[in-house]
């Protein structure tokens, strides 16, 4: 059985999971500004919890946004952080796809929009369609405002899964199905594991943040504090 440590920081809501021998191991961490604290002890405890080292996981997959920057940024540094120190390959996994998968757990249907607020009256949204072959990509995470979004939608009859609370205007709720949702670290280990399985690990120094409104990667310093940090980190 692959084990997959997963963690997905992309909101405010931190969450990591381990998905090792059958069994599913979750902690959930709440506010934004204790995501670089909070996190890594939840991990920690989760290898405990799951009776596994950090050394024993096939991969690392990490929710690699669209979302808040300072939370995919936490995600990257320390999936690099680990996956370094444990010599272990990285899966990033989109959130809002992320939040397609956890849709479908709960609610019939196979096309889904998925949106999160982006803040400056703006959200990032995507387009996902599911059969018995898996996920397809219907239309590519984006940044846009709601209005704009939600007029590009490209499939017959989706269901629009909302985080953060978005609200959306009584036309648009008359017209459309609806489900609130957030990124989950589970959903992450459940498509890591899928997209591993495949031969989709990538080294290290690749986990890099999903961000529309600026493609920034990790700088050079942040990558050599990430390395002198390795080894504390995997232990």
């Amino acid at each position: 059985m692959t084990r997959i440590l997963a963690i997905e920081t992309s909101t405010e809501v931190a969450t990591a999971a381990i998905l090792a021998d059958g069994g599913l191991f979750v902690r959930e961490l709440s506010g934004v500004q204790t995501h670089s604290q909070g996190i890594l002890p939840a991990i920690q405890a989760l290898l405990v919890e799951a009776g596994v080292r950090l050394q024993d996981c096939d991969a690392i997959a990490f929710g690699c946004g669209p979302g808040a920057f300072t939370g995919i940024r936490t995600a990257c540094g320390i999936v690099q952080g680990l996956a370094y120190g444990a010599d272990l390959p990285v899966v990033p996994v989109v959130s809002l796809l992320a939040m397609a998968e956890a849709a479908r757990e709960e609610v019939t249907g196979n096309e889904y929009v998925c949106i999160l607020d982006a803040r400056m009256n703006e959200v990032y949204w995507a387009q996902y369609c599911y059969d018995k072959t898996g996920w397809t990509e219907v239309s590519a995470p984006a940044l846009a405002g709601l209005d704009a979004a939600l007029a590009a939608i490209a499939l017959e009859n989706p269901l629009l899964v909302l985080g953060n609370g978005l609200v959306l205007p009584e036309t648009v709720q008359a017209r459309y199905r609806s489900f609130p949702c957030m990124p989950h670290a589970k959903q992450v280990g459940i498509l890591g594991r899928l997209d591993f399985a495949v031969g989709h690990g990538l080294p290290a120094d690749q986990a890099q943040p999903l961000y529309l409104r600026n493609k920034i990667a990790l700088t050079t310093a942040e990558r050599e504090q990430v390395k002198l940090q390795a080894g504390k980190a995997a232990g």
